[in-house]
């Protein structure tokens, strides 16, 4: 498992963590059942603190992600992949609705919006 940390990022480190085992997971690349690198070996292998590894695996079990057993570490959890599918795609299509709502308040057109999203999907 590879994990990049980018000191550059707006996004906290613990979210860049969890964000990317959540997609490995998401990719298959993380099967159910499968052994995470211990809290302390990731800190070490990442450079960071432990504090910060530990919270990035809280998020990931609180998820659903992952689950932990006591003394033996944390686990891939089964998922049920097309509930979380369905689930993205709510949040994307919350955050679009949000979207057009404000580009009617600055009264950008649909044509507008179109290319600016295309632009953005490009990048």
């Amino acid at each position: 498992m590879q994990i990049i940390i980018s000191n550059r990022s707006k996004e906290p480190i613990y979210e860049q963590i969890t964000n990317q085992i959540k997609s490995s997971i998401l990719a298959g690349d993380l099967h159910e059942g499968m052994a995470l690198p211990s809290i302390r070996q990731l800190a070490k292998d990442l450079q960071i603190s432990v504090i910060t590894t530990k919270r990035a695996y809280e998020e990931l079990e609180k998820a659903g992600f992952t689950y932990s057993i006591v003394g033996k570490g944390s686990f891939v959890a089964e998922q049920n992949l097309e509930v979380i599918k369905e689930r993205k795609f709510k949040a994307v299509e919350d955050q679009l609705s949000a979207v057009i709502a404000n580009s009617r308040e600055l009264g950008l057109t649909l044509d507008d919006l179109q290319q600016l999203l295309t632009t953005l999907y490009e990048e």
